[in-house]
């Protein structure tokens, strides 16, 4: 007789019973196969999760760039500190936080956005205390699905080109991108361009809205 929960041998007589139960080695197989399973499982789960966000930030950098061209369009002008402004570029690297540029895009500054058009509207972040993928209501700014805010400049001083933040041709483009605005996410890795001792040369795992 196994160690298996099986009828007795008087039972077993009159009719055949099939033990059902689990040996303790049994058990250890299934236990092995699904940690083997789950170890499988990961990181497959992790690239998809991954893919999501870069795909929710390449979105928000067009959302981002989209309204700041329409007010363009609307005013004549970039939604800048100021018209000569030849230093617009804000969030992370740049001269300062993005929340005067969100609250105008929003609608919600009457003094650079006076018919206080709202050009995006970027939902609120879930948890307000570590804010992803959303606006943090404290500040105004907008936050990438990897918790920091989204980087922008702009061609304030209307020569048609913006200098590239990336060295130039190294995956990023060349040293000065003809656009009227840019955005970028500092991705997963951050800082520009990952970690590392190349983190300055190019976009990495950064997510551009140039390309």
């Amino acid at each position: 007789m196994s160690a298996r929960n099986c009828p007795s041998a008087s039972k077993s007589r009159s009719r055949s019973f099939k033990c059902s139960a689990f040996t303790l080695i049994e058990l250890f197989v299934v236990m092995a196969v699904l940690i083997i399973l789950m170890g499988l499982a990961f990181p497959a789960f992790t690239s998809v999760q991954t893919s999501a966000r870069k795909t929710q930030a390449k979105n928000d950098l067009v959302q981002i760039v989209t309204a700041a061209s329409a007010f363009y369009t609307e005013y004549g002008k970039y939604p800048t500190a100021a018209a000569d402004d030849p230093a617009a570029k804000v969030g992370p690297g740049g001269t300062g936080p993005t929340t005067s540029l969100f609250n105008t895009l929003r609608g919600l500054d009457a003094a650079t956005n006076p018919r206080q058009i709202v050009f995006m509207s970027p939902p609120e972040a879930k948890d307000q205390s570590s804010p992803r993928s959303g606006i943090k209501t404290s500040d105004g700014q907008l936050f990438d699905p990897w918790g920091v805010v989204y980087a922008i400049d702009m061609d304030a001083n209307y020569n048609n080109e913006i200098p590239n933040p990336y060295t130039a041709d190294t995956g990023a483009g060349s040293a000065n991108i003809r656009q009227g605005v840019i955005a970028w996410s500092l991705g997963k890795n951050g800082p520009l361009g990952g970690s590392g001792a190349k983190s300055s040369a190019n976009s990495n795992d950064d997510i551009i809205s140039w390309q």
